[in-house]
Protein backbone atom coordinates (compact mmCIF):
# COMPACT_ATOMS: atom_id res chain seq x y z
CA UNK A 1 0.00 0.00 0.00
CA UNK A 2 0.94 3.61 -0.57
CA UNK A 3 -0.08 6.71 1.40
CA UNK A 4 -0.78 10.25 0.24
CA UNK A 5 -1.87 13.52 1.88
CA UNK A 6 -4.76 15.40 0.29
CA UNK A 7 -6.25 18.83 0.82
CA UNK A 8 -9.91 18.10 1.64
CA UNK A 9 -11.07 21.52 2.88
CA UNK A 10 -9.83 25.06 2.30
CA UNK A 11 -8.83 26.85 5.55
CA UNK A 12 -10.30 30.26 6.26
CA UNK A 13 -7.64 31.01 8.88
CA UNK A 14 -4.95 28.77 10.43
CA UNK A 15 -4.84 25.30 8.80
CA UNK A 16 -5.27 22.20 10.95
CA UNK A 17 -5.97 18.49 10.66
CA UNK A 18 -9.54 19.17 9.50
CA UNK A 19 -8.11 20.44 6.21
CA UNK A 20 -5.79 17.53 5.37
CA UNK A 21 -6.34 13.79 5.15
CA UNK A 22 -3.99 10.82 4.86
CA UNK A 23 -5.32 8.15 2.50
CA UNK A 24 -4.16 4.68 1.51
CA UNK A 25 -3.74 4.24 -2.24
CA UNK A 26 -2.14 1.82 -4.67
CA UNK A 27 1.51 2.20 -5.59
CA UNK A 28 1.68 3.66 -9.12
CA UNK A 29 3.78 2.25 -11.94
CA UNK A 30 5.94 4.33 -14.30
CA UNK A 31 5.40 4.57 -18.01
CA UNK A 32 7.81 5.60 -20.77
CA UNK A 33 10.11 8.49 -19.70
CA UNK A 34 8.83 8.26 -16.12
CA UNK A 35 10.34 7.04 -12.88
CA UNK A 36 8.90 5.58 -9.69
CA UNK A 37 10.26 7.39 -6.67
CA UNK A 38 10.49 6.51 -2.99
CA UNK A 39 10.08 9.67 -0.90
CA UNK A 40 12.97 10.27 1.52
CA UNK A 41 12.56 13.89 2.70
CA UNK A 42 9.69 16.36 2.34
CA UNK A 43 10.02 20.13 2.57
CA UNK A 44 7.24 22.16 4.16
CA UNK A 45 7.21 25.86 3.28
CA UNK A 46 5.09 28.91 4.18
CA UNK A 47 4.10 29.61 0.56
CA UNK A 48 2.04 26.41 0.60
CA UNK A 49 -0.51 28.18 2.80
CA UNK A 50 -1.37 30.53 -0.05
CA UNK A 51 -1.93 27.62 -2.42
CA UNK A 52 -4.64 26.31 -0.10
CA UNK A 53 -6.79 29.32 -1.05
CA UNK A 54 -8.82 29.20 -4.24
CA UNK A 55 -7.64 32.60 -5.47
CA UNK A 56 -5.56 33.87 -8.36
CA UNK A 57 -1.87 34.03 -7.48
CA UNK A 58 1.59 33.46 -8.95
CA UNK A 59 1.00 29.71 -8.80
CA UNK A 60 -2.23 27.77 -9.15
CA UNK A 61 -4.00 26.68 -5.95
CA UNK A 62 -3.94 23.13 -4.69
CA UNK A 63 -6.98 21.20 -5.86
CA UNK A 64 -9.36 19.70 -3.35
CA UNK A 65 -9.19 15.93 -2.89
CA UNK A 66 -5.84 15.75 -4.64
CA UNK A 67 -2.36 15.38 -3.07
CA UNK A 68 -0.48 18.48 -1.96
CA UNK A 69 2.88 18.94 -3.67
CA UNK A 70 6.17 20.58 -2.80
CA UNK A 71 9.92 20.12 -2.65
CA UNK A 72 10.95 16.49 -2.12
CA UNK A 73 14.15 14.45 -2.10
CA UNK A 74 13.49 10.92 -3.34
CA UNK A 75 15.22 7.78 -4.53
CA UNK A 76 14.55 6.12 -7.87
CA UNK A 77 12.87 2.73 -7.29
CA UNK A 78 12.10 1.96 -10.95
CA UNK A 79 13.02 3.84 -14.09
CA UNK A 80 11.62 3.92 -17.61
CA UNK A 81 14.03 6.70 -18.56
CA UNK A 82 17.63 6.54 -19.72
CA UNK A 83 18.37 9.63 -17.62
CA UNK A 84 17.95 7.84 -14.27
CA UNK A 85 18.90 4.51 -12.78
CA UNK A 86 17.49 2.65 -9.82
CA UNK A 87 19.08 4.07 -6.66
CA UNK A 88 19.65 7.61 -7.96
CA UNK A 89 18.83 10.38 -5.49
CA UNK A 90 16.77 13.16 -7.08
CA UNK A 91 14.83 16.26 -6.14
CA UNK A 92 11.79 17.93 -7.64
CA UNK A 93 8.36 19.34 -6.98
CA UNK A 94 6.48 16.17 -6.11
CA UNK A 95 3.21 15.12 -4.55
CA UNK A 96 3.04 14.19 -0.88
CA UNK A 97 3.08 10.43 -1.41
CA UNK A 98 5.32 7.70 -0.05
CA UNK A 99 5.78 6.44 -3.61
CA UNK A 100 5.16 8.75 -6.53
CA UNK A 101 5.57 8.60 -10.31
CA UNK A 102 7.19 11.59 -12.02
CA UNK A 103 8.20 12.65 -15.50
CA UNK A 104 11.95 12.26 -15.77
CA UNK A 105 12.45 15.73 -17.25
CA UNK A 106 11.02 17.39 -14.14
CA UNK A 107 13.69 15.95 -11.82
CA UNK A 108 17.26 16.88 -10.95
CA UNK A 109 19.94 14.53 -9.64
CA UNK A 110 21.32 15.52 -6.25
CA UNK A 111 25.10 15.83 -6.07
CA UNK A 112 26.06 14.27 -2.70
CA UNK A 113 29.57 15.75 -2.87
CA UNK A 114 28.17 19.24 -2.21
CA UNK A 115 26.66 18.32 1.14
CA UNK A 116 23.92 16.18 2.67
CA UNK A 117 21.11 15.51 0.19
CA UNK A 118 18.73 17.58 2.33
CA UNK A 119 20.61 20.76 1.41
CA UNK A 120 18.94 20.55 -2.01
CA UNK A 121 15.73 21.51 -0.20
CA UNK A 122 17.37 24.23 1.88
CA UNK A 123 20.55 26.24 1.53
CA UNK A 124 21.28 24.78 -1.95
CA UNK A 125 17.64 24.76 -2.98
CA UNK A 126 14.65 27.08 -3.12
CA UNK A 127 15.28 28.88 0.21
CA UNK A 128 18.95 29.53 -0.55
CA UNK A 129 18.19 30.77 -4.06
CA UNK A 130 15.39 32.96 -2.69
CA UNK A 131 17.82 34.54 -0.24
CA UNK A 132 20.52 35.01 -2.86
CA UNK A 133 18.44 36.64 -5.59
CA UNK A 134 16.23 38.63 -3.24
CA UNK A 135 19.17 40.20 -1.46
CA UNK A 136 21.67 40.60 -4.30
CA UNK A 137 19.29 41.59 -7.10
CA UNK A 138 16.68 43.66 -5.24
CA UNK A 139 18.55 44.55 -2.04
CA UNK A 140 21.79 45.47 -3.83
CA UNK A 141 23.88 45.23 -0.62
CA UNK A 142 26.93 47.44 -0.19
CA UNK A 143 29.78 47.52 2.31
CA UNK A 144 28.79 49.23 5.56
CA UNK A 145 25.04 49.38 4.90
CA UNK A 146 22.51 48.35 7.55
CA UNK A 147 20.46 45.29 6.63
CA UNK A 148 17.42 44.32 8.72
CA UNK A 149 16.02 40.82 8.28
CA UNK A 150 12.74 39.60 9.76
CA UNK A 151 12.21 35.86 10.19
CA UNK A 152 15.99 35.83 10.39
CA UNK A 153 16.38 32.33 11.83
CA UNK A 154 14.24 30.61 9.19
CA UNK A 155 15.43 28.83 6.08
CA UNK A 156 15.50 31.98 3.92
CA UNK A 157 16.33 34.50 6.64
CA UNK A 158 19.34 32.58 7.97
CA UNK A 159 20.81 32.53 4.47
CA UNK A 160 20.07 36.23 3.95
CA UNK A 161 21.91 37.33 7.10
CA UNK A 162 24.98 35.34 6.08
CA UNK A 163 25.00 36.66 2.52
CA UNK A 164 24.61 40.14 3.97
CA UNK A 165 27.74 39.61 6.06
CA UNK A 166 29.60 38.31 3.00
CA UNK A 167 28.78 41.62 1.28
CA UNK A 168 29.99 43.60 4.29
CA UNK A 169 26.65 44.74 5.70
CA UNK A 170 25.88 45.48 9.32
CA UNK A 171 23.08 42.97 9.99
CA UNK A 172 20.14 43.21 12.38
CA UNK A 173 18.18 39.97 12.73
CA UNK A 174 14.65 39.67 14.15
CA UNK A 175 13.42 36.32 15.49
CA UNK A 176 10.99 34.97 18.09
CA UNK A 177 12.90 32.89 20.66
CA UNK A 178 16.07 33.12 22.74
CA UNK A 179 17.36 29.98 21.01
CA UNK A 180 16.97 31.66 17.63
CA UNK A 181 18.54 34.98 18.61
CA UNK A 182 21.43 33.10 20.23
CA UNK A 183 21.91 31.09 17.02
CA UNK A 184 21.95 34.29 14.98
CA UNK A 185 24.50 36.07 17.16
CA UNK A 186 26.75 33.17 18.16
CA UNK A 187 26.79 31.06 14.99
CA UNK A 188 25.89 33.45 12.16
CA UNK A 189 27.72 36.55 13.48
CA UNK A 190 24.64 38.79 13.27
CA UNK A 191 25.56 42.19 14.72
CA UNK A 192 22.32 42.85 16.63
CA UNK A 193 19.41 40.51 17.35
CA UNK A 194 15.87 41.38 18.42
CA UNK A 195 13.45 38.97 20.05
CA UNK A 196 10.10 40.36 18.92
CA UNK A 197 8.19 38.35 21.52
CA UNK A 198 10.16 39.72 24.46
CA UNK A 199 11.27 43.19 23.35
CA UNK A 200 9.57 46.36 22.22
CA UNK A 201 10.43 46.08 18.53
CA UNK A 202 10.11 49.80 17.82
CA UNK A 203 12.51 50.78 20.61
CA UNK A 204 14.87 47.93 19.86
CA UNK A 205 15.05 48.79 16.15
CA UNK A 206 15.68 52.48 16.83
CA UNK A 207 18.54 51.52 19.14
CA UNK A 208 19.90 48.89 16.73
CA UNK A 209 19.75 51.19 13.68
CA UNK A 210 20.99 54.63 14.79
CA UNK A 211 22.01 55.41 11.20
CA UNK A 212 18.72 54.15 9.75
CA UNK A 213 17.92 51.15 7.54
CA UNK A 214 19.34 50.72 4.04
CA UNK A 215 17.88 47.29 3.22
CA UNK A 216 14.89 45.54 4.75
CA UNK A 217 14.47 41.88 3.81
CA UNK A 218 10.88 41.22 4.84
CA UNK A 219 9.82 37.64 5.47
CA UNK A 220 6.91 38.32 7.82
CA UNK A 221 5.07 41.57 7.03
CA UNK A 222 2.59 42.78 9.67
CA UNK A 223 3.50 44.85 12.72
CA UNK A 224 7.23 44.26 12.39
CA UNK A 225 7.29 45.71 8.89
CA UNK A 226 5.29 48.70 10.10
CA UNK A 227 8.05 49.54 12.60
CA UNK A 228 10.79 49.41 9.96
CA UNK A 229 9.35 51.87 7.41
CA UNK A 230 9.91 55.05 9.49
CA UNK A 231 13.61 54.15 9.76
CA UNK A 232 14.24 53.86 6.01
CA UNK A 233 17.22 55.80 4.68
CA UNK A 234 17.31 57.68 1.40
CA UNK A 235 17.12 55.20 -1.48
CA UNK A 236 16.53 52.24 0.85
CA UNK A 237 15.48 48.92 -0.69
CA UNK A 238 12.72 46.70 0.70
CA UNK A 239 12.84 43.08 -0.44
CA UNK A 240 9.29 41.75 -0.03
CA UNK A 241 9.82 38.00 0.21
CA UNK A 242 7.02 36.86 2.55
CA UNK A 243 4.22 37.95 4.84
CA UNK A 244 3.67 34.93 7.05
CA UNK A 245 2.15 37.03 9.85
CA UNK A 246 -0.85 37.70 7.59
CA UNK A 247 -1.30 34.36 5.84
CA UNK A 248 -3.93 33.15 8.30
CA UNK A 249 -5.66 36.52 8.87
CA UNK A 250 -8.28 37.29 6.19
CA UNK A 251 -8.25 40.92 5.00
CA UNK A 252 -5.37 41.87 7.28
CA UNK A 253 -4.91 45.66 7.33
CA UNK A 254 -2.11 47.89 8.56
CA UNK A 255 -0.74 51.46 8.54
CA UNK A 256 -0.24 53.27 5.24
CA UNK A 257 3.36 53.11 4.02
CA UNK A 258 3.24 55.41 0.98
CA UNK A 259 4.53 58.52 2.78
CA UNK A 260 7.51 56.58 4.14
CA UNK A 261 8.39 55.44 0.63
CA UNK A 262 8.04 58.96 -0.80
CA UNK A 263 10.14 60.62 1.90
CA UNK A 264 12.93 58.05 1.56
CA UNK A 265 12.71 57.52 -2.22
CA UNK A 266 12.74 53.86 -1.25
CA UNK A 267 12.19 50.91 -3.54
CA UNK A 268 9.89 48.07 -2.50
CA UNK A 269 9.69 45.03 -4.72
CA UNK A 270 7.94 41.74 -4.21
CA UNK A 271 9.21 38.61 -5.92
CA UNK A 272 9.04 34.83 -6.10
CA UNK A 273 11.93 32.54 -6.89
CA UNK A 274 10.35 31.64 -10.23
CA UNK A 275 11.20 35.16 -11.42
CA UNK A 276 14.85 34.08 -11.53
CA UNK A 277 14.49 30.66 -13.11
CA UNK A 278 16.84 31.47 -15.98
CA UNK A 279 19.57 32.47 -13.47
CA UNK A 280 19.42 29.48 -11.12
CA UNK A 281 22.89 28.27 -12.11
CA UNK A 282 24.40 31.63 -11.12
CA UNK A 283 22.78 31.44 -7.69
CA UNK A 284 23.62 27.79 -7.18
CA UNK A 285 27.28 28.36 -8.10
CA UNK A 286 27.60 31.18 -5.56
CA UNK A 287 25.81 29.29 -2.78
CA UNK A 288 27.73 26.05 -3.27
CA UNK A 289 31.05 27.93 -3.38
CA UNK A 290 30.28 29.82 -0.17
CA UNK A 291 29.21 26.55 1.47
CA UNK A 292 32.50 24.86 0.50
CA UNK A 293 34.50 27.86 1.74
CA UNK A 294 32.72 27.85 5.10
CA UNK A 295 31.20 31.30 4.52
CA UNK A 296 27.70 29.82 4.50
CA UNK A 297 26.22 27.35 6.95
CA UNK A 298 22.74 26.08 7.75
CA UNK A 299 20.43 24.53 10.32
CA UNK A 300 17.77 21.90 9.72
CA UNK A 301 14.81 20.94 11.91
CA UNK A 302 13.46 17.44 11.38
CA UNK A 303 10.29 15.59 12.14
CA UNK A 304 10.13 11.89 11.27
CA UNK A 305 7.35 9.91 9.68
CA UNK A 306 5.09 10.50 6.69
CA UNK A 307 2.09 10.91 8.99
CA UNK A 308 3.81 13.88 10.70
CA UNK A 309 4.10 16.04 7.57
CA UNK A 310 0.94 18.03 8.47
CA UNK A 311 2.21 18.81 11.98
CA UNK A 312 5.55 19.97 10.57
CA UNK A 313 3.67 22.27 8.19
CA UNK A 314 1.42 23.66 10.92
CA UNK A 315 4.49 24.35 13.07
CA UNK A 316 5.74 26.91 10.55
CA UNK A 317 3.02 29.31 11.69
CA UNK A 318 4.01 29.11 15.35
CA UNK A 319 7.74 29.47 14.67
CA UNK A 320 8.77 26.01 15.85
CA UNK A 321 11.50 25.51 13.25
CA UNK A 322 15.10 26.68 13.43
CA UNK A 323 16.42 26.92 9.89
CA UNK A 324 14.86 24.62 7.30
CA UNK A 325 11.90 22.50 8.38
CA UNK A 326 12.00 19.00 6.88
CA UNK A 327 10.26 15.69 7.39
CA UNK A 328 12.24 12.48 7.10
CA UNK A 329 10.00 9.87 5.53
CA UNK A 330 12.38 6.97 4.81
CA UNK A 331 16.01 5.92 4.58
CA UNK A 332 17.56 5.35 1.14
CA UNK A 333 17.97 1.75 0.10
Amino acid sequence: MNREIQLIKRPESTPNHDHLKILNTDTPQPEEEEVLLKTLYVSVDPYMRGRMNDVKSYVEPFKLHEPISGGVVAQVSDSKSSDFEKGDIVTGNLQWKEYVVSKANSLRKVDPTLGPVTTSLGVLGMPGLTAYFGLTDIGQPKQGETLVVSGAAGAVGSAVVQIGKIYGCRVVGIAGTEEKTRYLSEELDVDVTINYKQQNVKNALEEACPQGVDIYFDNVGGDIADTVYPLLNKFARIVQCGAISSYNIPNDQGPRLQMHLIKSSALIKGFTIGDYQDRFKEGFDHLSTWLKEGKLTYKETFQEGFENIPDAFFGLFTGENLGKQLVKVANPE
